[in-house]
């Protein structure tokens, strides 16, 4: 079990890099879903992860972050929706 919550928190930390790294180098909008949702896996990854080994603020923090997302999510849909 172990062994898989290192790679869950291994794979979440890639994904917010890689996310942040294509919105750095505009290849990707930080208001697209496609962002979003890399950071909101990333976060829950993360969540799982820190969780696992007792790392409450990593934790919240990424609870934070997860919620951004997912608001941010909705947002973008309802817009969607809209036009």
């Amino acid at each position: 079990m172990t062994n898989l919550i290192e790679i869950i928190g291994w794979a979440a930390a890639l994904l917010i890099l890689a996310s942040y790294l294509l919105v750095s180098t505009g290849r990707l909008s930080g208001t697209s879903a496609r962002f979003q949702w890399m950071n909101v896996a990333g976060a829950a990854g993360f969540i799982v992860n820190s969780g696992w080994h007792g790392a409450l603020p990593s934790a919240v923090l990424n609870i934070a972050w997860l919620a951004i997302g997912l608001v941010t999510l909705l947002r973008l849909w309802r817009a969607r929706a809209a036009a």
